[in-house]
């Protein structure tokens, strides 16, 4: 019993000086001053800057279109008849005039033969009237009826050979036709869509644009366009034409540009991000992970000078347009500023900090400071 006691004092002793050394460590371990600064924040942070420095900007009009093809045509059939042959593969390039679907034309070849009969016999019976009243035996105004029914004998054939031709559809300008489901022995209805037939030589895109914006407007203008299918990469074009109105309701015009398009890479429908540059100018700016926003207002860390180190300010800023990664400053700083590059969630206002180079970008090139 004494033995089991003698233990339980011995452990109750151990752990009292456990408890008074972490005591004293939690009081007297961290009273040594931290090398690399103070401030809020503990430790100083190693940060990169760059400088406010002045950055070329483009200004731009930018609206969002469709595109379409130079020309653009549904084919249909103008009868009720049957289709005989397909002359065509879906996504095919066609030419102009080429024969795409041929209909069931039994009954419009038997009428142009016959039509072509009676012109032969009009054209006999003219001649043989002709003749004989030449000759005086004959009335002229008997050859002069018999002309009359050479003359529609020949309509007649112009008109079976029209109906002849309406069964055989054709392309009316070259192009790339599109999927179809009409096959030999659909029954095809006037209007009912066969194929569509595009083309993408040159693609349209039509868009609205403010009337403010005339004065830059011009036929023959240079514009840019981005398709959403591929955001990093840009087509170039012309303004080709302009709308002769101004919709009352909206104050703007339409606008169409062509860009060509020899790939095909440009699909009708496709959204474009159409941009229109209408002058330069040099401003302030800083690259965009220099910038922070809370809300509507933005904030850069300025690099202040204290003592032998130095510390980070958080500063609001106004700023302009973004363009290829640099942010135009309007107000809050001034050219030549440093400031925090990247990495502005780890720091906090007035805390100390460690620059560690320069950043690339509206300074590249500069050597950072301490």
């Amino acid at each position: 019993m004494i033995r089991r006691h003698f233990f339980l004092f011995i452990a109750a002793a151990f752990l009292v000086v456990m408890l008074v050394g972490g005591g004293i460590k939690l009081a007297f371990g961290d009273a040594k001053p931290k090398a690399g600064g103070g401030g809020p924040g503990g430790r100083a942070a190693a940060v990169s800057q760059t400088q406010v420095a002045d950055h070329a900007f483009v200004d731009r009009i930018e609206v969002l279109g469709a595109a379409k093809g130079r020309q653009a045509v549904t084919i249909t059939s103008n009868t009720t008849e049957l289709v005989t042959a397909v002359r065509f593969q879906d996504g095919q390039q066609v030419a102009k005039g080429q024969v795409l679907v041929e209909l069931k034309a039994n009954e419009q070849d038997a009428g142009l033969i016959e039509a072509r009969a009676r012109l032969a016999q009009a054209e006999r019976d003219y001649k043989r009237w002709s003749e004989l009243a030449e000759r005086g035996v004959a009335p002229r105004a008997t050859a002069e009826q018999y002309l009359s029914a050479l003359e529609t004998a020949r309509a007649s054939v112009a008109a079976a050979d029209s109906r002849k031709l309406d069964r055989v559809i054709r392309a009316p300008f070259s192009g790339v036709v599109g999927l179809t489901d009409v096959a030999p022995g659909t029954l095809i209805q006037p209007g009912a869509k066969i194929v569509s037939l595009d083309d993408l030589s040159t693609v349209r895109v039509d868009f609205n644009i403010p009337d403010r914006y005339l004065p830059v407007l011009a036929e023959g203008a240079p514009i840019a366009a981005k398709p959403d299918a591929w955001p990093n990469e840009s087509f170039n074009g012309r303004i080709a034409q302009l709308d002769s109105r101004i919709d009352p309701a909206t104050r703007a015009i339409v606008a169409r540009a062509e860009f060509p398009n020899p790939a095909g890479r440009i699909k009708p429908g496709m959204l474009m991000r159409v941009t229109i540059a209408h002058g330069g100018r040099q401003a302030p700016a800083v690259p965009e992970a220099a910038i922070q926003f809370e809300a509507d207002q933005a904030y850069a860390f300025v690099i202040d000078r204290k003592g032998e180190g130095s510390v980070a300010r958080k500063q609001p800023i106004q700023v302009g347009v973004t363009q290829d990664g640099f942010v135009e400053i309007l107000g809050g700083l001034k050219p030549g500023e440093r400031i925090v590059a990247d990495g502005l969630n780890r720091i906090q206002n007035g805390q100390a900090v460690r620059v560690g180079g320069g950043k690339g970008g509206a300074n590249a090139g500069q050597q950072a400071a301490r």
